[in-house]
């Protein structure tokens, strides 16, 4: 198995390439790469968070689209589609509209807007499906464990869910419900919810059971260092952050402020662990294919940020007046890059014995095709 924080650092190199364009091409080809490579590299029993985390980036979309269609945006378009009934609004609230003028312009940037947001849920939920965060959570600080632990539940809760309502409608369908109608998708919310419940209390009672929550022995000072260390790390990351995905802001707020903020995070990271000492059994193994996913995945997020920073055409969707979107080679192959992380990195062990029995099944069939019938003796 390939180390987790390898995929989760593939997957943030296409979060922020996604942040970086709203050409709907490349976005589409960063969510086809992600697919592909789940498809590929995803191990036999592992929850698939890809394609929940795609039908939330579809929902994402249209509710976008269908905002900016009653509320209105900043772009003004000259291609009037369709004419809403408007509602007067009081003078405090100007630049704010309901009804009014649909322009094909106004929705074609909301529908890539929304797009950058859908591609940037697949990228999370390809990491989320190739790297388990049950794994990625032996890897924390001791300082964020809780907190990680927090966050794995959070992750792991969509696509639970999500299979939990597939079991269910499977189990309607057998019963002879249809599983179809805004009826029937009632009927299923309530087995859903007690599933959800029942896990819920089950894990709680586990991890209960296995001594989580348990609050380690510190003085007042190195609490209170500790605090303000990971408080003011923890801002400037944000605004860093903030600064690095806006390609407008310059100075200070951006990747300097960024590293500050790490240093000062990390600080407060080996401060907090000298407190709370956990240990690690069987660690894995950092080598070539590790760093060759982590160069194939920051790769598309350099060479966006360089091409935005200098203005490439093909970065940003023409909106005004509205173009068809341009593809250029070097941004292409840059996005399609990521898409080696499915050669150079091996096959987890229960899918290759998968793929094994299966060519083993289809060389035996083969074989037994290929043997002449005997022939019939007649007295």
């Amino acid at each position: 198995m390939l180390h987790p924080v390898a995929w989760w650092l593939w997957g943030a190199g296409l979060v922020v390439a996604c942040a970086h364009t709203t050409n709907p091409l490349l976005l589409v080809v960063v969510v086809v790469v992600a697919g592909w490579v789940v498809a590929e590299r995803r191990e036999v029993g592992a929850v698939n968070a890809y394609l929940p985390f795609l039908l939330l980036g579809l929902v994402a979309i249209l509710l976008r689209v269908g905002l900016i269609a009653i509320l209105g945006s900043g772009v003004t378009g000259r291609t009037v589609l369709l004419r809403l009934p408007s509602v007067p609004l009081p003078a405090w609230m100007a630049g704010v509209r309901l009804g009014g003028p649909v322009s094909l312009e106004a929705l074609v940037a909301a529908a890539a807007e929304g797009l950058r947001l859908a591609a940037t849920l697949a990228c999370l939920g390809a990491a989320n499906a190739l790297a388990s965060p049950k794994r990625l959570l032996r890897y924390l600080p001791a300082t964020l464990y809780d907190v990680g632990t927090s966050v794995v539940v959070a992750l792991t809760y969509a696509p639970q869910l999500a299979g939990l309502a597939a079991r269910v409608r499977a189990a309607r369908r057998l019963r002879g419900h249809s599983g179809h109608g805004v009826r029937e998708l009632g009927r299923l919310v309530g087995p859903v919810l007690g599933g959800s419940l029942d896990r819920s209390l089950d894990l709680a009672a586990s991890m209960e059971s296995r001594g989580y929550g348990r609050t380690p022995v510190r003085s007042a000072p190195a609490r209170r260092l500790a605090s303000a260390l990971t408080l003011t790390g923890l801002v400037g990351v944000v605004a860093g952050l903030y600064g690095v995905l806006d390609g407008s802001v310059t100075g200070l707020l951006g990747m300097p402020l960024l590293l500050l903020g790490l240093v000062v995070t990390t600080a407060a990271l080996l401060v907090g662990a000298r407190r709370d000492v956990r240990s690690r059994y069987r660690r894995d193994p950092w080598g070539a294919p590790e760093w060759a996913v982590t160069v194939v995945g920051a790769v598309p997020a350099a060479l966006l940020i360089w091409a935005e920073s200098h203005g490439w055409p093909g970065v940003v969707l023409a909106q005004s007046p509205l173009a068809w979107p341009e593809a250029p080679l070097v941004l292409v192959l840059g996005v399609l890059l990521p898409g080696l992380a499915a050669v150079v990195t091996p096959v987890p062990p229960r899918l290759a014995a998968v793929r094994a029995a299966a060519q083993t099944a289809r060389r035996s069939a083969a074989a037994t095709s290929a043997v002449p019938p005997a022939k019939q003796v007649t007295s």
